[in-house]
Formats: C-alpha cells, structure tokens, sequence
C-alpha cells in the first residue's frame, strides 16, 4: 500500500514546479487529488501527467470565489480532505526605492492572503489528525538582495504556522511548512530577465548552497510526502529546510 493510500489532498498551484512534482509522487503513493492552476491549458497538461484520480480545479488563491468553487468540487466529489498542500506563490525582483503598490499587492495577495484562506476555507472539510503543508522559503530567514517583499510574505507564512497549531490543537491537525532552497524550476528561471541573467544567477546560488547545485522538485515533493504522511505523524510547527545547506551556513 501507498504511504496517502486512501487518502483525499489537495495542492494548489500544481501546474508546474514543485506542485506538480508533489502532485505526481501524492498520486503514486495512492492518494485521490484534487488540483489547482490559474491556467486552464497548463492546468489540464497537468491533470492528464499526473494520473491517477485527479481532479483539477482552475483558480487563483487570491480569489476567495475561485477558492469555494474549489472546495465546493472536493466537497461533492470526495467529502473531506486528509491532507492540504498550500502550495501556490510567486513573487518577483523589486529593490527597496522600486518597490510599487502594484507590486506589494500581488505578492501579498498570492502568498499571504492565498494561503491564510486556502486553509481557512479548508477547515470545514479537514478531518481530524489531517496534515497541512504551507510552502515557505529560505528567503523567509536570509537577505536576499531586491526581494524583501517575496522575504516577507515567506516570513509571514512560517508565522501563520505556529498560531494555527494552537488553533488547530483540539482538531489534532497538523501545520508544517516546507521551506525549498533555490530549486530549478519555471518559476525560479523566470525570475531572470534574461538568458544571460538566468546563468549569473545559477552560478550565485551554487556557490552559495554547500551540496553544489540547485535543487530538483521532486527532491522537495519527496519531503511534502513525509510531512503529509503518517510518518510525520508527531511532527507539528515545523519548518523543514530543502535547501541543499544554503540556509544553514
């Protein structure tokens, strides 16, 4: 049997990345998911490369209807989730002197707001003893040069963590965050605006990460899989770093 055999999850921001690679090892391990991406094209390639019992619900987190239409779905199709992977963010360059409205609204909106409500919305369904899996970010502890908005927004999520374990206690649910170092997938890569910055930025972060190298996402997906299993089952508060050291040092 599968470590999520019988077990119902949902990922958001599943399209590419880190929720894909997480939605694909939740499926082989035997869970029935649930899906989420703003692109409906991405969101349905998606869908058929997992397999398995996928459902995928387009949305963006930061729209609280978007996010009703989602757990009216799993609500109907399945009744309860077991495990939540609040998963879906990004964030962008802007240093300090550039930094615009527009700019700080959008990370916030998606990060912060996102994932306050994913969950929120989300308690009716959670059963008890479920597991939830907040994706933070190295960035959350370390400077970053022209990102201390993206910082910020990470740093938030590692505090929603500890409130909602004490809010969540009598539910016994857990709340973890998964904290990725420098990993290569689209969302990093188009962090560069060009080829060439793309490499730079490559070959400062390996020089900055002990094991060498960036990380791959279905390293990161390997560790959302302990903490949405029973494995992790006296593991609560956490910030698990896959980083490859860089945070550490």
């Amino acid at each position: 049997m599968g470590r999520l055999e019988g077990k119902v999850a949902v990922v958001t921001g599943a399209n590419s990345g880190i929720g894909l690679a997480t939605a694909k090892r939740f499926v082989r391990e035997g869970a029935r998911l649930f899906v989420t991406g703003r692109r409906q094209p991405e969101l349905d390639a998606a869908v058929r490369e997992i397999g398995g019992k996928t459902t995928g619900v387009s949305g963006d987190v930061s729209n609280l209807a978007d996010l009703d239409r989602l757990y009216d779905v799993v609500r109907h199709e399945a009744g309860f989730i077991d495990v939540l992977f609040a998963n879906a963010g990004g964030g962008g360059f802007s240093p300090l002197g550039e930094i615009t409205e527009e700019h700080y609204d959008h990370t916030f909106d998606t990060n912060v707001k996102g994932t306050l409500f994913t969950v929120q919305k989300a308690l009716p369904l959670l059963r008890d003893g479920a597991s939830v899996i907040l994706t933070g970010s190295t960035a959350a502890v370390t400077g970053v040069p022209a990102f201390s908005v993206y910082s910020a927004s990470k740093a938030a999520i590692r505090s929603f963590a500890r409130s909602w374990i004490l809010d969540l206690a009598p539910r016994r649910i857990r709340v973890n965050v998964l904290a990725p170092g420098a990993t290569s997938t689209p969302g990093w890569h188009a962090l560069a605006a060009s080829e060439e910055q793309d490499l730079e930025m490559q070959r400062l972060t390996i020089a900055a990460t002990p094991l060498g190298r960036l990380g791959d996402p279905d390293e990161i997906a390997g560790a959302a899989l302990f903490l949405a299993s029973d494995e992790s089952s006296f593991v609560n508060g956490s910030e698990l770093f896959v980083d490859g050291g860089s945070a550490q040092i």
